[in-house]
């Protein structure tokens, strides 16, 4: 089991839970400091600070396979792009049963990848404290129709398929990191 947070004095005024900080060096409180301090929330995230550039994964393959290893001057091939094929992103239904061979996320070099992110935002908020707003920015489908509690009832459906049930209910804290997407220059 990895360490956990030590419950704060009584004397410090407000007991609680601590976490530590890779920038300062102290311990900062997550029910008070990181609400009131927003700069430093984004100094103890453990997903980056804001100014921090991330780069998308995907499913990937490049034209020099199997011959040559990937370098920039090759083309990249996503699977994404191929999902829409008639005879599918593995070719799975091709009459010849040939199938595209596709290198592992995990394995796609930066200089490959097309989606740039920049952090801008980083803060700390209890999971119900989400809004409607938040929940379609975590990819919950929602339209004019819907009422806006469906939004949230969608959320904690997708948050409970992965965390586990009862784990909405638990309300914990989270980490709330925004961010943009940065457009390369064409080369």
């Amino acid at each position: 089991m990895k360490p956990q947070p030590e419950i704060t004095p009584d004397t410090y005024g407000r007991p609680g839970h601590w976490l530590p900080s890779k920038k300062h060096q102290t311990m900062l409180h997550v029910e008070l400091e990181m609400q009131q301090w927003d700069g430093l929330a984004g100094h103890a995230c453990p997903h980056g600070q804001p100014g921090d550039q991330l780069w998308v994964r995907e499913t990937w393959q490049h034209s020099y396979f199997p011959y040559e290893p990937a370098d920039p001057s090759a083309d990249i091939f996503y699977r994404a792009d191929f999902l829409d094929d008639p005879l599918g992103a593995d070719l799975e239904h091709s009459k010849d049963g040939i199938r595209r061979t596709w290198k592992p996320s995990i394995h796609l070099p930066r200089w490959a990848s097309r989606i740039q992110l920049e952090i801008v935002r980083v803060r700390v908020e209890r999971l119900q404290d989400c809004s409607v707003t938040d929940a379609i920015d975590e990819g919950i489908e929602f339209s004019l129709l819907d009422e806006p509690e469906d939004a949230i009832w969608r959320y904690r459906e997708l948050w409970e398929s992965i965390n586990g049930p009862g784990s909405w209910e638990a309300n914990p804290f989270v980490w709330v990191i925004e961010f943009k997407r940065i457009e390369r220059e064409p080369s």
